[in-house]
């Protein structure tokens, strides 16, 4: 199974933060599956942890490398199909990484609940 991190799963497993669900925990360490993470994560995190919302590693890069992640660039086709979206879901960046999803066929790990609303492979984070 290939896997895309939504924003926070990211952040909790570079954490090994014992929120995620034990099914999406054995599913990222599954050495089988590969597991992407979006630029549009890392323009995200660098937008919160700008305003003071969020703390994270400077290294962030780092640390997603160190734990073997694929880094997924945006292209075109993910932001058209991002703006094509229905807008159950008004979050730039989760639209974002559901067109990614979709278009590359992965398997997105989430809490979010909206995200399942739309046609695309979900693992319960």
């Amino acid at each position: 199974m290939n896997l895309l991190l939504d924003t926070h799963v990211l952040i909790w497993a570079l954490e090994n933060n014992p929120t995620i669900s034990d099914i999406a925990r054995n599913a990222i360490i599954d050495g089988k599956n590969m597991v992407f993470v979006s630029s549009a994560s890392a323009w995200e995190i660098s937008i919160k942890k700008g305003l003071g919302k969020l703390e994270v590693p400077n290294n962030l890069l780092e640390e997603i490398k160190q734990h073997r992640f694929i880094l997924l660039d945006m292209k075109f086709e993910h932001a058209q199909l991002a703006g094509e979206l229905p807008y159950i879901h008004k979050d730039p960046f989760d639209r974002v990484l559901i067109a990614q999803a979709v278009v590359e066929k992965l398997t997105l790990v989430t809490r979010d609940s909206f995200m399942p609303q739309y046609n695309v492979n979900t693992l319960k984070a």
